[in-house]
C-alpha cells in the first residue's frame, strides 16, 4: 500500500499539483479505502456512492465532496489505470454570496490590530486582494515598489499573476524589507521562517472580535471586499478578474451581485 501512495504522490507532482492538493488527495483516497474496508464493500461504484453519502450525512460541503470524488477518480483512472467508468456527477455547489466588509469595517479592524507586522499583512490582504496563503508566502523579490505591483508566483492552480500594491503602504514596506535578502519571506514568524495560515487567520479573527464586527468574516473576506470595492469604484470586471487570478469571468461576476447599485437604490415599501 505504501508503494501505491508513493506512486500517487509522484503522479500528482508530475502534474504540478500543489502540496496542499496532494495532501488532500492522499487524505480522501486513504479515507475512502478505509471506509470500503471497514464496511466490507467490494463493489467499486457502491463503495464510492456509500462513501460520498456518508460525507454528505456528516454535513460536508459540496466543495469537499467534489474534492473527495476527484481524488477517487484520480486513484482509479491514473494510478490503477482502471478502464471502468466512474459514473458520478459532482455535487451541486452552494450559491452563497461572499461575506464583504465595508471600508469602515476594514479601517476598524486595522485600528484594533496593534502589531505593526500583522497590521501590514491584513492591509495587503485587502489592498491587493490576496489569499491568506499568498500573504504568508510573499518574498521580498515579489514586491515591486518601483512599479507598485506584487508578482505572485505559483499561486492557486500553480499560476503566476500580477496584482496592485498601494502607495499608502510603500513606506511601511520599505522599512520591512530593509536589510532583508531578496529570497527572504516578507513576514517571518517569531521563530524565523514564514508564518502559518492558521496564525494569520487567528490574528484576523482576534481583530474582528475586538472591532465588535458580527459578520461571519474570515481573512478571505478581505479578498472579497477588494473585488467588491473595485467594482463599486467603476473598475471593469475583466480587470478585477485578472487581479484575482480567476480563470472564468463567471467566478468574478458573483461580486456584481453584492455591489449591484440598482438593488441598493430600491426603497423598501416600509419607507
Amino acid at each position: 500500500m505504501n508503494n501505491i501512495f508513493d506512486k500517487i504522490v509522484s503522479l500528482l507532482k508530475l502534474r504540478n499539483y500543489s502540496l496542499k492538493t496532494i495532501k488532500s488527495y492522499l487524505f480522501y483516497i486513504n479515507e475512502y479505502l478505509a471506509f470500503s474496508k471497514k464496511n466490507n464493500i467490494t463493489n467499486k461504484n457502491k463503495a464510492i456512492e456509500e462513501y460520498l453519502l456518508s460525507k454528505q450525512s456528516r454535513g460536508n460541503s459540496p466543495q469537499t465532496i467534489n474534492l473527495a470524488l476527484n481524488s477517487i477518480k484520480f486513484f482509479y483512472k491514473e494510478v490503477l489505470k482502471s478502464k471502468d467508468e466512474i459514473d458520478f456527477r459532482c455535487a451541486k455547489k452552494n450559491k452563497r454570496l461572499p461575506v464583504v466588509l465595508s471600508r469602515d469595517e476594514i479601517k476598524k479592524i486595522l485600528s484594533f490590530t496593534n502589531n505593526p507586522k500583522h497590521k501590514l499583512m491584513i492591509s495587503i490582504g485587502y489592498a491587493s486582494g490576496l489569499r491568506v496563503s499568498e500573504v504568508i508566502n510573499l518574498k521580498v523579490k515579489d514586491v515591486g515598489l518601483d512599479e507598485m505591483i506584487i508578482h505572485l508566483k505559483e499561486a492557486k492552480g500553480m499560476k503566476d499573476r500580477i496584482t496592485i500594491f498601494p502607495e499608502k503602504l510603500k513606506k511601511d514596506m520599505e522599512i520591512l524589507v530593509k536589510n532583508k535578502h531578496k529570497n527572504d519571506f516578507l513576514f517571518e514568524s517569531n521563530r524565523s521562517g514564514k508564518m502559518t495560515t492558521t496564525s494569520l487567520q487567528k490574528t484576523f479573527k482576534n481583530s474582528l472580535k475586538k472591532a465588535n464586527i458580527n459578520k461571519d468574516a474570515t481573512f478571505h473576506s478581505l479578498r472579497h471586499s477588494f473585488a467588491t470595492h473595485l467594482l463599486e469604484n467603476g473598475t471593469d470586471v475583466r480587470y478585477v478578474q485578472k487581479l484575482l487570478g480567476h480563470n472564468n469571468i463567471r467566478t468574478t461576476q458573483i461580486y456584481t451581485q453584492v455591489t449591484n447599485p440598482a438593488i441598493k437604490n430600491i426603497k423598501s415599501p416600509l419607507e
